[in-house]
């Protein structure tokens, strides 16, 4: 991890991203960067989940093959399919590769991820972050609005 402690105010818009393909890093983070967004780069597995822990990131992208040789080895997905949701409901989370078509909604099921992106279409990649984010702000917008009046009258359940 980044030695340098790397503050995120209230009005940024924190992303993480973990890959192992610099060609692929280095577009993610730019279309990233052209969004707004603050980005964060996990060098490690470890390293990935020591920041998500710390920080509240709106936007997190995954590569398929993170430092791992098949998708079975990625402990970093493993670990965001194993996290409760409540843990990262807070994040629309994509995963990157060349197993599955783009914007597949049964392979981003089964892959317990917002969405799937084909590294063939990752030119595109500030667009289909903008698409993901949106359709799961759409997706949520009932259950945030009803929590935000919940937690605004002080019930307690």
């Amino acid at each position: 991890m980044n030695g340098t402690f790397d503050f995120v105010g209230s009005e940024d818009k924190p992303a993480l991203i973990a890959f192992s393909t610099p060609e692929w890093l280095d577009t993610c983070k730019s279309a990233l960067n052209e969004l707004g967004y603050k980005v964060h780069t996990a060098a490690t597995h470890s390293d990935f989940l020591i920041r998500f822990s710390q920080a509240r990131y709106q936007v997190v992208i995954v590569e398929e093959l993170f430092g791992a040789n098949t998708p079975d080895e990625n402990l970093t997905l493993k670990a965001l399919q194993n996290m409760p949701v409540n843990q990262r409901r807070h994040a629309t989370v994509l995963l990157v590769g060349n197993s599955f078509q783009t914007f597949t909604p049964m392979e981003a099921f089964k892959n317990s991820v917002h969405a799937v992106i084909n590294s063939s279409e990752m030119f595109l990649m500030k667009q289909l972050v903008e698409k993901a984010v949106a359709d799961n702000d759409t997706f949520l917008h009932s259950f945030r609005e009803i929590q935000n009046r919940v937690f605004a009258s002080g019930t307690r359940f």
